[in-house]
């Protein structure tokens, strides 16, 4: 048979009350000191989280500002675009009429130099006519 020996009931006392001490002494701080880490670590995952929801949300808000800046400036170039035809379209007209206006003087001018040198021709037409036939005939004509 089996004998059970007086110090095994020793040695187990020793070792539970080995186990209480170990627990109190290495065991806690140990699991407390893994908590906490753990704890820092899921802080740390909330905060980049966080981060990450920001930056998409900024990313966002940008994006959206971005369109609207292009949008208005595409608008502004336009709106400066159709300025810019018009005053190129007003000042073609104007200088076309400062151009018409002009030509129209010219004529004006060149039609009165021409019946003035039409007049001043007929006035001395009859002396060049006298002149020629002098001289087609050789002798004076009155």
């Amino acid at each position: 048979m089996i004998s059970v020996s007086p110090f095994l009931f020793v040695q187990m006392a020793n070792f539970i009350l080995l186990i209480f001490i170990l627990n109190a002494i290495l065991y806690k701080p140990i699991r407390n000191s893994l908590i906490e880490r753990k704890k820092k670590i899921q802080g740390a995952e909330e905060a980049i989280e966080g981060a990450k929801r920001n930056a998409d949300e900024a990313g966002q808000t940008f994006k959206t500002k971005m369109g609207d800046a292009k949008m208005k400036g595409h608008q502004e170039k336009e709106a400066l675009k159709q300025a810019g035809q018009e005053e190129e379209k007003r000042l073609v007209d104007e200088i076309n009429q400062k151009a018409q206006a002009e030509l129209e003087a010219v004529r004006a001018q060149i039609a009165k130099d021409a019946e003035s040198a039409r007049g001043k021709l007929k006035g001395e037409m009859k002396g060049f006519s006298a002149a020629i036939a002098e001289k087609i005939l050789g002798r004076a004509v009155s």
